[in-house]
């Protein structure tokens, strides 16, 4: 990327957390930044600093399909895609609503699998692009009652790893960045989910247990702030040879060390006692 004043770059999920930070440090380094996002009015801000901003629903075709269009009609390129849409629904397996489950998939797997075919097609024409698909230290761990939401992350760690051998010979870059504990909304969200989900059931004391270690997780001094991700994802499209993940975030590398050293078991009796 010779000319980053040329290179467009869209975000999804830029509202609030590692999107609009991603999107405020692309707009430092130079891009054409595009941030897309249900919440509109939650990205005032960006608009001020030159972004462009979209409406944009990875659940909507119709959505995603326009808002392509509409940056091919205004910049006649797509260089970088940063898939960061998503959220995480806990609660145990046998509490979820299927249909939850299905809408967990769509927005972290589908939508974005989707938002990549449409963008595909101008990368390969250019015989250049850069996709970053947010993931997480959880597509390579687990937790209690986030058998759904560590599902699609574990997914995408394998849809991507894929699409990088696809696309490679295009000039096409696919790179996994893992973060650790963010200060974002998605923590509370989770805990909400969980709580309405199994807080009053069978696993009501798991919930407990499993509520405590995302607080001690996630408590202030123990996570990181959203723009050390969006630092990572600069320094990964500024690198000539990319690596394929990036971990970055409290605790998300000593964490998948030991995912890696200890065994199924071994693992598990470390968790329950994170638990307590």
């Amino acid at each position: 990327m010779e000319n980053k004043k040329n290179n467009v770059a869209l975000v999804t999920g830029a509202s609030s957390g590692i999107g609009k930070s991603t999107v405020q440090q692309l707009l430092n380094d130079g891009y054409i930044v595009y941030g897309a996002a249900r919440r509109t009015e939650k990205m005032s801000d960006l608009k001020t600093t030159g972004a462009h901003i979209l409406s944009m629903d990875v659940t909507d075709d119709t959505s995603m399909v326009n808002g392509i269009q509409h940056i091919i009609a205004e910049q006649g390129r797509i260089d970088v895609l940063v898939n960061n849409a998503g959220y995480g629904s806990y609660g145990a397996v046998e509490d979820v609503p299927i249909e939850e489950a299905k809408r967990q998939f769509e927005v972290n797997i589908f939508g974005l699998a989707r938002l990549t075919q449409l963008v595909l097609p101008y990368m390969r024409s250019n015989h250049f692009g850069k996709i970053i698909n947010i993931s997480s230290i959880g597509g390579k761990i687990y937790t209690p009652l986030g058998a759904w939401y560590h599902g699609t992350k574990h997914a995408l760690e394998g849809f991507s790893d894929c699409l990088r051998l696809e696309t490679k010979s295009f000039g096409i870059d696919v790179i996994i960045i893992e973060p650790g504990a963010i200060q974002t909304e998605w923590g509370d969200i989770a805990l909400d989910n969980m709580r309405k989900t199994s807080g009053n059931g069978a696993y009501k004391n798991v919930v407990t247990g499993t509520i405590k270690m995302f607080q001690n997780s996630y408590k202030k001094g123990s996570s990181s702030t959203p723009d050390v991700i969006g630092s990572v994802i600069s320094k990964a499209l500024k690198a000539k040879r990319p690596k394929t993940r990036y971990t970055a975030g409290a605790n998300a590398k000593p964490i998948i060390f030991l995912r890696w050293l200890l065994s199924d078991k071994i693992f598990d009796k470390t968790m329950l006692m994170m638990m307590k």
